[in-house]
């Protein structure tokens, strides 16, 4: 438990270091460049990476109103989860 609890810090840590790749590319589609929101699309820059892991959280159990996100964090795991909200929330 605490070997997979440090595995994802150090994967969060990373993440928020290093410039959009892997799955962030697919958020900043929508989420515009570097996350910054796009249209009526929320931005992600900069929001607490607690917040946004519970924001997926809530869209894959369908228990948050979306028209696309809660089929798009169904496809997310855990990890990607959190190393995705990491990175946008080491965006300033």
């Amino acid at each position: 438990m605490i070997r997979a609890a440090l595995s994802l810090i150090l994967l969060s840590t990373a993440a928020a270091a290093q410039p959009v790749s892997g799955v962030a590319e697919s958020c900043v589609a929508c989420h515009g460049p570097r996350g910054a929101g796009s249209g009526s699309v929320p931005p992600l820059a900069g929001r607490d990476a607690s917040e946004l892991a519970a924001a997926m959280a809530a869209f894959r159990a369908n228990e948050r109103p979306a028209t696309i996100m809660n089929r798009i964090a169904r496809g997310y795991t855990e990890a990607e989860t959190a190393a995705v909200a990491a990175y946008f929330a080491g965006l300033r």
